[in-house]
């Protein structure tokens, strides 16, 4: 199972970090250890005095395929749900400024939370709203109307460099308002109006 993340898909994203909007998709990977068990409390790493949270889209592949045409993306997905790309911002800036890859910032252990996942074909996928609340106050609010690059862009996109296989997951990228962690700190996704995890932050 890979793990397949978009970076920089939502301009005011890239926007509040001071990165260019890109021209193409922003592709970096987390290692299928990133996943935090389910009902775990999230810990902030030692290496780290800045972790932000990311709330994303999150598409379970269903089939596999290879240089995918984007009018035939939407067949090689069924399932969505939400997950946060916890990032260690310090320590990703610090790469950044030696020009290195950012893994170490990205795919450390427990860094990739995921929600159950959900039938697509309930959803409006060009217009899904999903949102976070840190300590009951909500602090980012996406809608996937605003993805620069939609869900069968991306799928194609990726599909042109990796092959795609049954249960990949592709993170598709977080919208404004991410922030730092803290111990103690509880966080709250919603897809829709639906509540789909709670996390404890230690």
């Amino acid at each position: 199972m890979k793990i397949i993340c978009i970076g920089r898909n939502y301009a005011e994203h890239a926007q509040e970090l001071g990165n260019e909007v890109p021209e193409s998709p922003v592709i970096f990977m987390k290692p299928d250890t990133a996943v935090l068990k389910k009902g775990s409390d999230f810990y902030i790493p030692e290496f780290s005095d800045d972790v932000h949270y990311e709330l994303e889209v999150v598409l379970k592949i269903s089939k596999g395929g290879k240089y995918i045409q984007e009018e035939n993306a939407d067949k090689y997905y069924d399932e969505i749900g939400l997950g946060i790309d916890f990032t260690a911002r310090d320590l990703q800036s610090k790469l950044k400024e030696k020009g290195l890859p950012w893994e170490l910032a990205k795919g450390f252990d427990g860094s990739a939370v995921l929600s159950e996942f959900y039938k697509k074909e309930n959803f409006n996928m060009k217009n899904l709203n999903f949102s976070l609340r840190k300590n009951k106050e909500e602090v980012q609010n996406g809608n996937t109307s605003m993805m620069i690059f939609s869900p069968e862009k991306i799928i194609a996109f990726v599909s042109q460099y990796f092959t795609l296989r049954v249960g990949d997951l592709i993170f598709t990228g977080t919208p404004k308002g991410v922030g730092k962690v803290s111990e103690n700190d509880m966080l709250q996704a919603f897809l829709e109006d639906e509540k789909v995890f709670d996390l404890r932050i230690q």
